[in-house]
């Protein structure tokens, strides 16, 4: 049995939003998007809400609308995709990195305070694999040193703190729209705000520096080509009115896949929600005992037809910032822990039991074989 580690939810809604606006000839900047940003701000109950091409040109639009400057500081996780780390590079900002918790894989947030300096200016929270972070501290903290936070919510589309939507609970939210994700747009993402000069600056940076209201040759500042279609805002349309129906389909099969772990006594760990959140299922990820041959593992249940990937390597030990900024193995030991331990195995909303009893065999097999 041959068992993908992702795979869209498509249904024939998505492709009949997309037919529409093919038919329309509005391709690009018109009602479906409009409608795609307002589904967020309905459903999030936020005033604004801007589409992009990517998760990552939403978060790098979100860093510069802050209006930080070359050697500001930002506390974040190393424990991340590359984007929450790169869109301070962009910007020329130092990324101040602090371990994570052991349990959760998110910002350790009693690390947060002592890494603060005059130089810091925000804090990066990412909800890593849709487990939400302690947003309490973080703001507590936040409002003590008059700190902004941005929220990399791009894997917990869905996900609560003690009931507020995540995304909501900064100064600006993020979401990611990759095939992978609970919804998907193909490539895209969004950012969430309630500050209406954030929202302005955002839409304009979107679109090569344009106001609204400009002329389409007119540049009122340096920006990007950041925009979504309306084909990619079509999809994610159908996908919003399906969001809820999209998210117990995963909580379920999260659900089942501890079960079957529980039964089959493996010895590893998983993610479990914690009291005060509810966490949305990006990703199913184990954490191997320590000592084990992950890439033995990977190898084992690819021959089983399992896909499965190392999910996160720790950021600080790419090499642009191990040479810019002089991070070494043993900075963030818990990071690094967890990256060399944790596989993301199959994983999307219409995984059946069968394929997951067969991913879990082949996990259980795979700790035990030898070659």
């Amino acid at each position: 049995m041959e068992v993908p580690l992702s795979r869209p939810d498509i249904t024939n809604l998505e492709k009949k939003y997309v037919m529409k606006v093919l038919n329309s000839g509005q391709l690009s900047f018109g009602a479906t998007l409009l409608q795609f940003e307002q589904s967020f701000c309905d459903t999030f109950n936020v005033s604004y809400a801007a589409a992009m091409n990517s998760g990552t040109s939403a978060l790098h639009v979100a860093v510069k609308a802050l209006g930080l400057h070359t050697g500001d500081e930002v506390i974040t996780t190393p424990y991340s995709f590359v984007a929450s780390g790169n869109c301070l590079l962009y910007e020329g900002l130092k990324p101040v990195f602090v371990d994570i918790d052991s349990d959760t894989f998110n910002i350790d947030t009693t690390l947060i305070e002592p890494a603060i300096t005059p130089n810091t200016k925000a804090i990066l929270v990412v909800h890593v694999f849709g487990q939400p972070c302690n947003m309490d501290e973080i703001q507590r903290i936040a409002d003590k040193h008059k700190l902004f936070i941005i929220e990399d919510a791009c894997e917990a589309i869905g996900a609560t703190w003690k009931g507020k939507p995540v995304g909501t609970l900064g100064d600006m939210g993020v979401f990611a729209f990759y095939p992978n994700k609970q919804i998907t747009t193909g490539e895209g993402g969004i950012l969430i705000t309630d500050n209406e000069r954030y929202f302005k600056l955002a839409s304009s940076l979107r679109n090569q520096g344009r106001d609204p209201g400009s002329d389409w040759l007119t540049h009122d500042r340096i920006g990007y080509n950041y925009r979504m279609s309306d084909l990619q805002a079509a999809v994610g349309l159908a996908q919003m009115e399906r969001l809820t129906t999209i998210l117990s389909k995963r909580e379920r099969a999260a659900a089942h896949y501890t079960r079957l772990i529980l039964r089959a006594g493996l010895p590893v760990k998983t993610l479990k929600p914690l009291p005060d959140s509810t966490m949305s299922w990006f990703v199913f990820i184990v954490m191997l005992p320590e000592g084990t041959n992950r890439d033995v593992v990977i190898a084992r249940l690819a021959r089983n037809g399992v896909q499965s990937k190392p999910y996160f390597p720790s950021i600080h030990l790419f090499p642009v910032y191990r040479s810019q900024y002089g991070f070494n193995p043993g900075d963030f030991p818990v990071s690094e822990s967890t990256s060399d331990r944790t596989i993301a195995i199959p994983f999307y909303s219409n995984i059946t039991f069968k394929e997951q009893t067969h991913v879990v065999k082949s996990l259980s097999e795979a700790l035990q074989g030898e070659d």
